[in-house]
C-alpha cells in the first residue's frame, strides 16, 4: 500500500491504527544526520534526546550505515540454533572491556533486565536454596515494562493496573546506607541498581552506596546487578558507568547505545554467575542476530578508539557548566545532575512548557517526572551545537519564567 500523507493525515491515521501507549508530540521525524533531525514538514532540530540515549553515535552515522548495508547484503538472521560469528566477536569486545566473562544477547533493555532477574533467581536457588528469592531495587528506579521489570521498578505509577505483581521484590532509598543494610539479608538473591537513574530524574548513585551494596551482597551471597541500559556505553564519559565508582557488579545490563538504533540488548555476567544458565534455561529468537551484532561490533570499535571517551567527558563538563550558569541566572533552586552527557536539571512544573518552547524553536529535549529536564545528546555532539542548544534553552527559560 503506497500512501502519501501529510503530517496531519499521518497523525490521524496513527491515532486510528496504532495503540495509544505513548504521549507523542504532534510531529514525525523522517531524516537525521549527526545531531540534527528533520520532521516531515522539513523543519530542522537539534536532537538532545537521541532516541532516549540510543543514537549515541549520531543519526545516519556513515560507519554504521555502511555496516548495516554490508551485513544486509550477506545474511540478517539465522537464530541461535547456530553460532553467529558477529555475536561471538561482540561478546569478546564486551568482555575484554569490562568485568564480565560471558554475555547473553536479547532485543531490549527490559529483556536484558528480565534475563538478569531470572539468572539471579536461578543462581540463588542452586547455591543457597528455594527461599532465597528477594530482589532489592531502589525507589525511583526504572528497569523496564515486563511484569518482572515493572515490579523491580521502584515507581508505583508504572505498576498501577497490572496487579497482582510477581512476589519477591523490595525497595530501598538511594544513598541511604542504613536503610540498605536493613533490607538486605539471607533471603536476598540480588540487588539491582542503576548507577545513574535515568527515568527517575538523572540521579547518580553515590560511590559509598555502591560500595556498601557490594559489601552486603558479598556478605549474604547475593548478586549485584547494575542496570546500565541508559547510562552505559560512553554516556557518562566512561565506557561503563560503574567505572566511576570502581565497584564491579556480578551482572550488568545494556541496550540502547549498543545498537545505535537497531534493537539489541545484552546481559553481561561473571563466569560464576553465568554458570547457572544452561541450554534451555533462557533464550531469545532474535537476540544477537547477524545484523545487530555487526552494528554492535562497529559501535564498540568506535567507542573504544583513543580519546573518544575523553571527548565525551570534556563536552559533559562544558555542557553542565553552561547549564548550571543558566539555572543560576534564572534563580532556579535545583542543581544540574548527571555524568558526562547524561544530564538533568530540575525546573519544577515548568518542565513540559520548556520542552514545548524548545521544540518550537528547533531543540528537542525531554522532561521526566514532569519536573526535570533531561538532556541526552549524541555523544558526537559538537561544542558549537551545545552552544546553539543553550541559546534556544535560554529563550525558552525567558518565556517560561516570564523574564524580559
Amino acid at each position: 500500500m503506497n500512501i502519501e500523507l501529510n503530517t496531519e493525515q499521518m497523525i490521524a491515521m496513527g491515532k486510528e491504527n496504532v495503540m495509544n501507549t505513548y504521549g507523542r508530540l504532534p510531529m514525525a521525524l523522517v531524516k537525521g544526520s549527526g545531531s540534527l533531525v528533520w520532521d516531515s514538514d522539513g523543519k530542522q532540530y537539534l536532537d538532545f534526546v537521541a532516541g532516549l540515549a540510543v543514537t549515541s553515535l549520531g543519526h545516519a552515522n556513515p560507519e554504521i550505515v555502511e555496516i548495516i548495508c554490508e551485513q544486509a547484503g550477506e545474511i540478517l538472521h539465522t537464530s541461535n540454533l547456530y553460532w553467529i560469528p558477529g555475536q561471538v566477536k561482540l561478546a569478546k569486545l564486551l568482555t575484554d572491556n569490562s568485568f564480565a566473562n560471558k554475555v547473553f544477547f536479547c532485543n531490549s533493555g527490559a529483556e536484558a533486565n528480565e534475563a538478569a532477574i531470572k539468572l539471579a533467581r536461578k543462581y540463588a536457588k542452586e547455591h543457597f536454596g528455594a527461599e532465597k528469592i528477594q530482589i532489592v531495587s531502589l525507589k525511583n528506579s526504572f528497569h523496564g515494562r515486563t511484569l518482572a521489570t515493572i515490579t523491580a521498578t521502584g515507581q508505583a505509577k508504572y505498576q498501577k493496573g497490572y496487579e497482582p505483581l510477581p512476589e519477591g521484590f523490595s525497595y530501598t532509598t538511594m544513598n541511604d546506607l542504613s536503610e540498605l543494610e536493613g533490607v538486605i539479608n539471607e533471603e536476598t538473591a540480588a540487588v539491582m541498581i542503576e548507577p545513574v537513574q535515568g527515568e527517575g530524574g538523572v540521579h547518580p548513585v553515590s560511590r559509598e552506596f555502591l560500595q556498601k551494596a557490594r559489601e552486603l551482597c558479598d556478605k549474604y551471597g547475593a548478586l549485584l546487578i547494575f542496570d546500565e541500559v541508559q547510562c552505559g556505553l560512553g554516556r557518562t564519559g566512561k565506557l561503563f558507568a560503574y567505572e566511576w565508582s570502581g565497584v564491579k557488579p556480578d551482572i550488568l545490563t545494556l541496550a540502547k547505545a549498543l545498537g545505535n538504533g537497531v534493537p539489541i540488548g545484552a546481559m553481561l555476567a561473571t563466569d560464576n554467575a553465568a554458570a547457572s544458565f544452561q541450554p534451555g534455561d533462557h533464550a531469545s529468537t532474535f537476540g544477537g542476530n547477524h545484523l545487530v551484532s555487526a552494528v554492535g561490533c562497529k559501535v564498540m570499535e568506535i567507542m573504544t578508539r583513543e580519546d573518544f571517551l575523553t571527548g565525551i567527558e570534556n563536552k559533559g563538563y562544558y555542557f553542565q557548566d553552561k547549564l548550571q550558569k543558566l539555572a543560576e541566572k534564572f534563580d532556579l533552586p535545583g542543581k544540574v545532575r548527571g555524568l558526562g552527557l547524561m544530564v538533568g536539571l530540575p525546573v519544577e512544573e515548568n518542565g513540559p512548557e520548556i520542552v514545548n518552547n524548545c521544540c518550537a524553536n528547533g531543540l528537542l529535549i525531554n522532561c521526566v517526572g514532569g519536573k526535570t529536564l533531561r538532556f541526552l545528546p549524541p555523544l558526537t555532539v559538537t561544542f558549537d551545537e551545545i552552544d546553539k542548544a543553550m541559546e534556544i534553552l535560554e529563550q525558552a527559560f525567558q518565556r517560561s519564567f516570564n523574564v524580559k
